[in-house]
């Protein structure tokens, strides 16, 4: 079959996430850019397109416009999925739409603007059958996969804590007072939600901590913070988690943190040892045991799970990072949505992406850890459907 044709909606001149993702959807050559709406401004989003040598006709003014064209379009013609690369309050009525349309949706994190907004998807996912998925990155990394598979295989016995931190320091200024514009919509409740740091990247840590501990959050006991006078939303939090099982832990999500990049890191004990695994050193994970030597495990090593080196591109030695983790994401979901529409059954490995319920979950966590960390009475519980 040939490649899956993409649609992008956002990503124009000033983005930031936008050219990620394009750099993420081509890695692996089972998709190319053919279509999209990359600005709200219709002269930049041709001007984008142009630039991505896309034809003039398939470069939108609109999403809307965008939508209803390639739907109409013949089969063999039309795009597969769209990528929705916009800020937060741009996520809920281009995803309703493009499902409604058929098409299948690649989304940036968190899910949406509301969890009203959410649940909504939720209904739109399961009555269209699409194929859909929520991009935190961060569990596209091998040995994030390798960590979550030792875990759920009982190495470390029953699991008793988990730590995640994401600090960053790029919002210890004012920056939104510059018309900086990943720092202007970030901070603007009227675009980024209820949440600053805890819907930015605290979601991530959120994320990474499920995923990795096979536990769910059952209740938040949080502190959130606007450090910088005068910002609108949080910009530093921090939080104590009970999961399931009885495991507890504790979540870390800063942007005030001054000389600090994306340095997110997770730490999960169990009875028998724990492991920890960094951004910063994403090729290892370390794993510690209560009565041997420690251990190192390297990206690509023949010793890993097949979960892990399923989402390896090259030998072992050879360092893959960010993109690639990002890639991760879009080639499971190209595997998947490959096979569906071939009516074929994709690799086990490959249905490992983050979807719908991850977005829900997310959006749930904001919820609770705004609700939280605004109230007096600190032990919240987590906010379900």
């Amino acid at each position: 079959m040939q490649k899956l044709r993409m649609g992008m909606i956002g990503g124009g001149p000033d983005a930031f996430i936008g050219a990620v993702h394009r750099i993420a959807a081509r890695i692996d050559g089972l998709i190319e850019l053919t279509a999209g709406c990359f600005s709200s401004n219709a002269d930049k989003s041709k001007q984008m397109g142009s630039q991505l040598g896309l034809a003039a006709s398939r470069c939108y003014a609109t999403y809307q416009e965008m939508l209803t064209a390639e739907a109409a379009l013949p089969g063999n013609e039309r795009i597969h999925f769209v990528s929705i690369v916009t800020p937060n309050h741009v996520h809920f009525e281009p995803a309703k739409m493009a499902m409604e349309y058929g098409f299948h949706v690649v989304l940036d994190k968190p899910l949406c603007f509301s969890l009203q907004e959410a649940y909504e998807l939720k209904n739109i996912i399961h009555k269209t059958q699409t194929v859909f998925c929520l991009t935190h990155t961060y569990t596209g990394y091998p040995m994030v996969k390798q960590a979550k598979q030792m875990v759920a295989d009982g190495a470390f016995g029953r699991i008793r804590k988990v730590y995640v931190e994401y600090p960053q320091g790029w919002l210890s200024t004012a920056l939104e007072q510059t018309e900086q514009k990943q720092a202007s919509w970030r901070t603007d409740p009227t675009k980024s939600g209820k949440a600053g740091a805890m819907g930015d990247i605290g979601t991530h840590a959120f994320n990474l901590a499920e995923y990795v501990s096979g536990e769910q959050v059952t209740s938040i006991c949080a502190q959130v913070n606007a450090v910088v006078p005068n910002r609108a939303l949080d910009d530093d939090g921090a939080a104590l988690l009970t999961f399931t099982n009885g495991v507890t832990g504790v979540l870390m999500a800063t942007q005030i943190a001054a000389g600090e990049e994306n340095n997110v890191k997770i730490r999960v004990y169990g009875e028998k040892g724990g492991l920890e695994w960094q951004q910063q050193d994403a090729n290892t994970l370390q794993v510690k045991w209560l009565d041997a030597p420690a251990q190192i495990y390297r990206t690509g090593g023949g010793y890993n799970h097949a979960i892990s080196n399923y989402n390896v591109r090259v030998p072992s030695g050879h360092p893959e990072g960010y993109l690639e983790a990002f890639a991760n994401h879009y080639k499971n979901f190209s595997t998947v949505l490959l096979a569906k529409l071939q009516n074929d059954a994709a690799p086990a490995e490959a249905y490992d992406f983050p979807g719908i319920q991850e977005g829900v979950r997310g959006m749930q966590f904001i919820e609770t850890i705004i609700k939280s960390g605004t109230s007096q009475e600190k032990w919240t519980k987590f906010v379900e459907e």
